[in-house]
């Protein structure tokens, strides 16, 4: 198995080649639904745009299998929920 640098960095490769790949459908799209050429800064807006929502999710769903995974879900203190029906087994 790989080293952990090395997941990350393939991860990494491949989160910036799907993010140009995604770019660069999008302008063609765009060229296509008759919006003219995509100036610079256009291109670097997406792609700043596209890189940002995917390093996010990454990040965001990565915490959500690490509380999971930690069982941090498993010590919320639920006392105060209204739709609690059990008692606290404290």
């Amino acid at each position: 198995m790989a080293s952990p640098t090395v997941r990350l960095s393939l991860l990494t490769l491949f989160a910036l080649l799907l993010s140009a790949a995604a770019t660069w459908g999008l302008g063609l799209f765009w060229i296509a639904i008759g919006g003219g050429t995509l100036p610079l800064h256009g291109w670097i807006a997406m792609g700043l745009g596209i890189t940002g929502t995917v390093g996010l999710t990454w990040g965001l769903m990565t915490l959500a299998f690490k509380s999971h995974h930690e069982g941090w879900d498993d010590r919320v203190d639920n006392r105060l929920d209204p739709g609690r029906d059990e008692p606290d087994p404290y």
